[in-house]
């Protein structure tokens, strides 16, 4: 049979497989056609009383069919490679568009799988243009399965594939045109010479074509007569294929498992997460789907089945991409109100979380520990990293239809916004029409929803296995240091995420770099982490237009330039020296160093040499030295901070440049003159960082090392008399310097607290804040419960924050007033 004969020969062979009893729920696609899964228990059904004549004349058909397909196969695997010499050839450029190592993650394996099925198709091909019915064909098969090992590879290497030709079209718009605009020869006989198609979906084709290797051999075994010597080749064949297959099952990405349109196009799931929706004024925590042509939103439910729980899919909303918009700033109305949980309350969950934590891993390591008070623990944990999860988000992300209906979400992170926004526009730019589901359609959907997703968990630490990394705790320094690939000039800067509990929180934020299109910030944060394994960038174009003011929270939106992110990874623990990268974003470069110091080091309190300065000296050395009952260093630091950044938003939490704080550290150490310009000119986030670092590097901390013991104990009585008078005489039983610092600086981070509703800062905040540095004991030997996870929330922790937050919240107190109370109390400290 010849090649025209190819058309009628696929469509012979489709009939054959939709013919089947039953149609696998487990479906892939190959060359256009929906075709089920084979197996032992899907068998192409075959009478036996078919003529042997005839089933070799049908052998004959189904060997040309596959013949045609597999040309149809290697245009694909030409085409996928069509641009990798250009590219390997542009690398060695001063202009690249993208590294050797991209290229080689993106084509990984896909020349040695265009070699195999090239040698199987010309050995093939002669065999089915010169046929004869005893022509053996079945060493060809055998030797075809033998080498699907290279897909073992490929399919191990997809997902990071997938993912690196995402991430380099985002950055490089040389290469995002390449791969959204691949031509694939078609068939002799087809009306076009060549078809559009993209790179990533090129990638999905040996996915597709490997799945259906069983089912190739099913059906040439149906037609091969079992005296013939193909017949035992074909069988050693299949059980080849059928172990491969079923050893790569799980590793085969169902996000490009497709559901066919009634106008023959494939609807595709293209990102997936769990977003906070506001509906009806109530937090909602939702499940959204973009597919290629529409967003779907839905509620995730467990439904009963015999013994075992099976999720399920409610639609709450969908919206066809062709009626999707996102309106103006000034065409936006205001937001409707939606409760706000205050600060203090987060924190006091992250404390609760934190404590249930160390409770499992006690309860674990316990030789009495019982399984069954591990899960009541675990469900404990679930429910309230939950509520953390739910309540957490402020970043509001609206979406409108065509007809007026707006549905609002709360996210927790600017580059998540940007990262849902731009997939819905790329998919826009397609040519959409305006739809309405039918309800079996709607059905048949969320059903599919199970399967297709690529987020199955709540992103909540207690969906996680034992053995699964837990993040990094402690401090990561980063010096944001420049960037390059601006078109035109532009007032820039940098903010930095990391994720903690589950969702992403900003860190820090460089300064503004004016009408530049090369900024150099060389900007150095100290950023602490909670568990975190991602640090996001995103570069900004700083907005001055009041016509941008965001309705939602009453500030300008600027304008994302590019974003990126960098996985925190126990390679970046281990190395003590700074890490210099580059991280590409849509065309732009950014320049960044990184080095992570452990929360044990980072806060160990080491003396000075230098007893001339301020910094590493006793508190008591210092005052004496300047004949005053508060350090110099610590009065100059609150008088600024009061002057001019009382409000602002996150004082003492938002990081402060670490080089600006570095040269204030120098200047009060050698008592340079010019001491009071400095702090005049300089952030005010570095000031606020710079009195945080001087009692963070006291020798002894302010409430000093001896009291210690008895500030934990004290906080930890339940009798509210019992407790005011034990904390209040504590508090006089400190030093004198230490006592009249302390009153200074609650005074001082009281009047902050006022400011709250501007600056954000709560007292449980502040407490958060400045609570371990003011307590944490000196002792290098001092135990920090070695036996339980390394997190920043310990039983230690807490105290420390409840001890400070204590006195943040208790009125006034004169010095006469705490004398008096002294005397009520007179237990040995």
């Amino acid at each position: 049979m010849m090649m025209e004969d190819a058309e009628e020969v696929i469509s012979f062979l489709d009939k054959v497989l939709l013919d089947a009893d039953a149609l696998s729920l487990n479906e892939f696609e190959w060359d256009g056609a929906k075709i089920p899964e084979a197996g032992p228990s899907n068998p192409m059904p075959v009478k036996s009383e078919v003529d042997p004549e005839k089933r070799l004349e049908m052998r004959n058909f189904v060997l040309s069919g596959i013949l045609a397909s597999e040309e149809i196969y290697l245009n694909q695997l030409e085409a996928l490679l069509l641009p990798l010499k250009p590219l390997k050839a542009a690398a060695t450029t001063s202009q690249p568009v993208l590294t050797n190592q991209q290229i080689e993650t993106i084509f990984y394996k896909v020349q040695e799988i265009q070699q195999i099925h090239r040698e199987f198709c010309d050995s093939l091909r002669p065999k089915i243009e010169n046929w004869d019915s005893q022509h053996s064909v079945g060493h060809l098969f055998q030797k075809l399965a033998e080498g699907l090992g290279v897909y073992q590879a490929f399919v191990g290497n997809y997902k990071v594939a997938v993912e690196t030709v995402e991430r380099c079209s985002s950055a490089n718009n040389n290469f995002r045109k390449i791969s959204e605009n691949l031509k694939v020869k078609n068939p002799k006989d087809s009306k076009e010479c060549s078809t559009s198609v993209t790179l990533e979906a090129l990638l999905y084709k040996p996915i597709n074509r490997v799945t259906r290797s069983t089912l190739v051999l099913h059906d040439l075994l149906k037609h091969t007569p079992t005296q013939h010597p193909d017949y035992p080749l074909l069988q050693d064949a299949l059980r080849i294929s059928q172990n491969f297959l079923s050893s790569i099952n799980e590793e085969i990405s169902d996000r490009h498992a497709h559901m066919t349109l009634a106008k023959g196009e494939n609807r595709q799931l293209v990102r997936d997460g769990f977003i906070v929706e506001v509906s009806e004024g109530s937090r909602k925590l939702r499940h959204v789907f973009l597919f290629t042509d529409l967003l779907l939103c839905g509620k995730l439910k467990k439904q009963a089945v015999g013994r075992q729980q099976q999720q399920q899919y409610d639609c709450k909303w969908y919206i066809p991409l062709a009626d999707l918009m996102f309106l103006s700033a000034e065409d936006l109305e205001p937001s409707p109100q939606v409760h706000v949980v205050p600060e203090h309350e987060l924190e006091e969950m992250k404390m609760k979380i934190s404590h249930t934590k160390n409770e499992i891993q006690r309860e674990k390591k316990s030789p009495k520990g019982q399984m069954r008070v591990v899960e009541r623990l675990k469900k404990k944990l679930c429910e309230q990293e939950s509520w953390l999860l739910l309540h957490s988000p402020t970043i509001p992300f609206r979406i409108h239809n065509k007809y007026g209906k707006s549905f609002l979400f709360l996210l927790s992170s600017d580059y998540e916004r940007s990262e849902w926004r731009e997939a819905i526009e790329r998919l826009q730019k397609k040519d959409l029409q305006g739809f309405v589901l039918s309800s079996l359609e709607l059905q048949m959907l969320t059903g599919a929803c199970v399967k297709l997703r690529t987020v199955h968990n709540i992103p909540v630490t207690s969906n996680k296995e034992d053995d699964e990394p837990g993040g990094l705790n402690g401090f990561l320094h980063v010096i944001v240091r420049s960037a390059k690939g601006f078109d035109t000039p532009a007032s820039l800067y940098c903010t930095l995420e990391v994720d903690s509990f589950g969702y992403f929180v900003s860190k820090a934020k460089t300064r503004v770099f004016r009408d530049t299109t090369e900024p150099h910030w060389n900007e150095e944060f100290e950023i602490e982490l909670e568990g975190s394994q991602t640090l996001r960038i995103l570069c900004y174009e700083k907005l001055f237009d009041k016509i941008k003011l965001n309705k939602d929270d009453n500030e300008i939106v600027d304008k994302i330039m590019g974003k990126g992110q960098i996985q925190l990874d126990t390679r970046t623990a281990q190395s003590r020296n700074w890490q210099t990268t580059i991280i590409e974003m849509n065309g732009i470069e950014v320049e960044l160093s990184m080095k992570f110091t452990s929360r044990d080091l980072s806060l160990k309190r080491t003396p000075s040499k230098k007893q001339s300065g301020v910094f590493g000296v006793k508190i008591n050395v210092v005052t004496k030295r300047e004949r005053s009952k508060v350090p110099y260093i610590v009065r100059q630091c609150i008088e600024e901070v009061e002057k001019r950044g009382i409000e602002e938003v996150g004082i003492y939490r938002v990081s402060g440049v670490a080089t600006d704080i570095q040269t204030l550290k120098s200047a009060f150490d050698l008592n340079t003159k010019d001491v009071l310009v400095m702090l005049s000119d300089m952030d005010i986030n570095a000031i606020a960082g710079t009195l945080k670092l001087y009692f963070r590097e006291l020798p002894e901390p302010l409430l000093t090392d001896r009291l210690y013991p008895a500030f934990v104990e004290g906080i930890a009585l339940s009798d509210p008399a019992a407790k005011e008078n034990c904390m209040l005489h504590l508090l006089r039983s400190l030093p004198e310097p230490n006592f009249s610092t302390l009153l200074f600086l609650l005074d001082h981070l009281k009047r902050v607290a006022e400011k709250e509703p501007v600056n954000k800062m709560s007292v449980h905040n502040l407490a958060t804040v400045f609570g371990p540095t003011l307590l944490r004991p000196s002792e290098t030997e001092h135990k920090v419960h070695a036996n339980i996870v390394s997190d920043i929330w310990s039983h230690e922790v807490m105290a420390q924050v409840q001890v400070l937050l204590y006195y943040l919240q208790h009125p006034p107190i004169s010095i006469t007033e705490l004398k008096r109370n002294t005397l009520y109390y007179s237990t040995d400290v």
